[in-house]
């Protein structure tokens, strides 16, 4: 592993490759996480607001390794690297996402409501949440989850 030892925030190209690694980590948390909340939704099943929104957080996180192992399976790695790779590099990301896109969605519509208008605010939030964290850490240990 490539340790840098003078960091620096105004790397334009580091910016854009964790601009896209953190987009297909918010695509595979928002695939669980919404679908979580609209199946609730939905079906009107009697389930407190917390509870639904913890399974989307579940849910989200295994959505996204699951995207993520995929795309590194893609790339030549196999099923256990890929997946060790994809629980590994950005959970921490995966987390700050999900809880970060379901708190938006607690404070603006009480929690666990998918309304037209919450949809972009929750992923603007859960993407710009990690990328700063991916940024540094794609910079600082040129390390990625794709």
């Amino acid at each position: 592993m490539k340790i840098i030892t003078t960091f620096h925030w105004t790397c334009g190209y580091t910016w854009k490759k964790s601009a896209v690694n953190t987009a297909w980590c918010l695509l595979g948390c928002a695939i669980g996480d919404f679908g979580t909340i609209l199946y609730f939704q939905l079906t009107q099943v009697p389930f407190p607001i917390l509870g639904i929104m913890a399974l989307a957080i579940i849910n989200g996180l295994i959505t996204s390794i699951m995207l993520e192992t995929y795309i590194l399976m893609r790339q030549n790695f196999n099923f256990s690297k890929a997946l060790k790779t994809a629980c590994g590099m950005s959970f921490i990301s995966m987390v700050s996402m999900e809880t970060t896109m379901n708190l938006t969605d607690y404070f603006l519509t009480g929690g666990a409501v998918l309304v037209w208008w919450v949809i972009p605010i929750m992923l603007i939030a859960g993407f710009l949440t990690p990328w700063p964290y991916n940024y540094w850490r794609l910079k600082k240990f040129n390390q990625a989850c794709h």
